[in-house]
């Protein structure tokens, strides 16, 4: 059984920082592919940032040179680092591994007001 709990979202000002926290329970952090989605309201989700076992990492053009996603295999934690924040970012952010299949966070709300 594959859990991930998420912290570190909120409300902040644009040009703001958040640090976005993904801690998964069980065996398969070191193999799975970490990634960041994001919902807006009445959007469809949208991937944000994705890092492979091996460390490689790809990003939505739109955060590219602001959020950096990074993991930590011996607190089996995801991170995604959110500087220069805007109000386009404002949305539910949801934390997902993948391997073999999808497991999902419960999402938690990022709000970046102008």
């Amino acid at each position: 059984q594959v859990q991930l709990v998420e912290s570190g979202g909120g409300s902040v000002q644009a040009g703001e920082s958040l640090r976005l926290s993904c801690a998964a329970s069980g065996s398969i952090f070191r193999v799975a592919t970490m990634n960041w989605y994001r919902q807006a309201p009445g959007k469809q989700r949208e991937l944000v940032a994705s890092i492979t076992s091996g460390g490689s990492t790809n990003y939505a053009d739109s955060v590219k040179g602001r959020f950096t996603i990074s993991r930590e295999a011996a607190k089996n934690t995801v991170y995604l680092q959110m500087n220069s924040l805007k109000p386009e970012d404002t949305a539910v952010y949801y934390c997902a591994a993948i391997f073999v299949k999808y497991y999902w966070g419960q999402g938690m709300q990022v709000t970046v007001s102008s």
